[in-house]
This record gives C-alpha cells, sequence and structure tokens, in this order.
C-alpha cells in the first residue's frame, strides 16, 4: 500500500490469481460510527472517476467518511484477464466482494456508476451483509437500448491519442453534447481518468477485448427488475443524468414505485454518466448517506436497551 495525492494505493489478488488496484482515501477525522463508502465505476472506466468525489467525503467538514475505489480487471491499474470472457458481472462481483472482505468491509455505502451499479444489484442477492445502503448512479433495471449501442460503437475502437492535449481533445468532443453543464476546463481531467499514463503519454485504460463482452447487444439487454428486489431492503439513491441515454426518468419512478426507501435525484446539464464532480451532486449522495443512517438510530437504540 503506498500513498498518494490524499489516498493510498492497494494491490489485491482476486481467487483466480490476478493482480488487481483499489484506493483507499482515509477520512479526514476517526469515523467509526459512519459507513465506509465503496466506489465501482462503469464498463470501461476506474476508480480515478471517483477522486474528486471521494476526496470530498473523506475530508467533508461535517462527518467525514472512509471512501474505497475499486479498479475491476482489465481496468486502470489492475492487470487484464487472458480470458475475456471473465469480463463479466458476476466475476467482477467476486473480485468486489473478495476486496472488501480482504479489507473488512461490510455494511458499506456501495456507489455504483453504470456497470457498478449492475453489481451492487446482484450483489445485494449474493452477500447482503456488505451493503447497509445504495447509490445507483444513471443505471436501473431497464437499460435503454439507444445508449447500449451507442456504448457498443466505441468500446474497444477508440483510437489511442499520442499526447495528453490530444486526448482531452477527444473526451470533450466525445462528451460536449451530452454534458452541457461540464466546463471545458474539466476534460483535461476527466481524460486522464479514461486513459492510463505511460512514459508521459496517454497509454489504454481498459483491455479493447471487453469489446468482447458486449455481446449482449446482439438481442435487447433483459430486464433486471427480479435482481433490483433484492435492494428493498436497504435505502436508495437514484442518481440520473438529465440528457441520459441509458435510464430513462420512467424507469428511475417505476423503481420508485417498487422500493419501499427509494429517493431519486436528476444531475442538470450531465449524461451518461454523472460525473461525480459537481458540489450539487457530491451534496445529495452525502445528505443520502447521513439520512440513511439517521433513520437507523431508532431502531439501533431499541436492540442497545
Amino acid at each position: 500500500m503506498a500513498a498518494g495525492d490524499g489516498f493510498k494505493d492497494i494491490t489485491f489478488t482476486s481467487r483466480d490469481g490476478l493482480k488487481l488496484h483499489a484506493r483507499h482515501y482515509p477520512a479526514a477525522r476517526p469515523a467509526t460510527n459512519r459507513r465506509a463508502v465503496v466506489c465501482l465505476p462503469g464498463l470501461t472506466r476506474n476508480g480515478r472517476d471517483f477522486h474528486d468525489f471521494a476526496l470530498a467525503l473523506a475530508s467533508h467538514a461535517g462527518q467525514p467518511r472512509d471512501v474505497f475505489t475499486v479498479d475491476y480487471r482489465g481496468r486502470g491499474y489492475s492487470e487484464w484477464d487472458p480470458d475475456w470472457k471473465n469480463y463479466a458481472v458476476p466475476i467482477e462481483m467476486l473480485d468486489v466482494i473478495d476486496f472488501m472482505t480482504s479489507a473488512g468491509l461490510s455494511d458499506a455505502a456501495i456507489v455504483g456508476t453504470s456497470r457498478g451499479g449492475l453489481i451492487a444489484m446482484i450483489m445485494a442477492a449474493a452477500q447482503p451483509r456488505l451493503m447497509g445502503c445504495v447509490v445507483m448512479n444513471d443505471i436501473g433495471p431497464v437499460i435503454e437500448r439507444k445508449g447500449l449501442t451507442r456504448i457498443s460503437a466505441y468500446v474497444g475502437r477508440m483510437p489511442l491519442p499520442r499526447s495528453w492535449k490530444e486526448a482531452e481533445k477527444l473526451v470533450a468532443d466525445m462528451s460536449r453534447k451530452a454534458f452541457p453543464a461540464v466546463a471545458e476546463s474539466e476534460w483535461e481531467a476527466v481524460a486522464r481518468q479514461w486513459f492510463n499514463e505511460r512514459n508521459g503519454r496517454p497509454a489504454p485504460g481498459y483491455d479493447p477485448k471487453l469489446s468482447h463482452a458486449m455481446s449482449v447487444l446482439d438481442k435487447p439487454a433483459p430486464a433486471l427488475w427480479p435482481q433490483f428486489e433484492a435492494l428493498k431492503r436497504v435505502p436508495l439513491l437514484v442518481l440520473r443524468g438529465e440528457t441520459s441515454d441509458i435510464l430513462s426518468s420512467e424507469t428511475v419512478d417505476e423503481m420508485r414505485r417498487r422500493h419501499p426507501a427509494c429517493s431519486a435525484y436528476t444531475v442538470k446539464g450531465q449524461g451518461h454518466a454523472p460525473l461525480l464532480r459537481d458540489a450539487a451532486s457530491i451534496a445529495a449522495v452525502y445528505e443520502f448517506l447521513e439520512a440513511a443512517e439517521a433513520a437507523e438510530q431508532p431502531a439501533h437504540a431499541l436492540a442497545d436497551q
């Protein structure tokens, strides 16, 4: 484990022998009565997506929390899998479970962006003790085909930029239309989340063989309402990008109808998936985490009597 800019790097080993990477952002003050937060990124993304978000929660002036971010196999600084068939939600869920077990984490707040939210849904059924509340960032049981088609068009096919300036332009050009609220000055930082760095230049941020894992697009993605049922035992916050082409407002409404403790927040001027870099989104998550714990206090107090 090595210290970084407000975080410590963690290397752990998957049950099939891959060296995987995570980060720990320690709370600025001891937070023994606050849930740790575990952040799970999207399909081709990595834990760097949550850097600003994690720093904000870990250093919050009110109630800081320990925050952990995970790079799935084949993403970020984790090893690539020699068998692309292992780039699958159930196996990535096992990697997350192994990490949380090794880190001694249970009853955590899970923040899942896109694919991370899918992992959270099946983990709620497989290992319910690991989570105490969940934030699903622009994902739900119904995944819009338009968005899946867009994603499949670039996974494994994105050209590798020759410089960081070129990377910034590529990311901005791909994202600007769906993210009108994001300032031009932010795209450089986002580019450094998308790509790794090698010898001072952009390097692939994920294994291009992830494109093979997109075979689900050969037919409409099945609705995951049965998997969603497992989340009903914990408080849930659904974030939706205002211009999202993956999560519809109708699906959010149905999630709220089916879940007894589901709240929703729309991230203005952002698409799939909200970057979790703006103060308003971070505040919405912080307030949800605080409210979820406050709602449990009476039950805990009765149990102690």
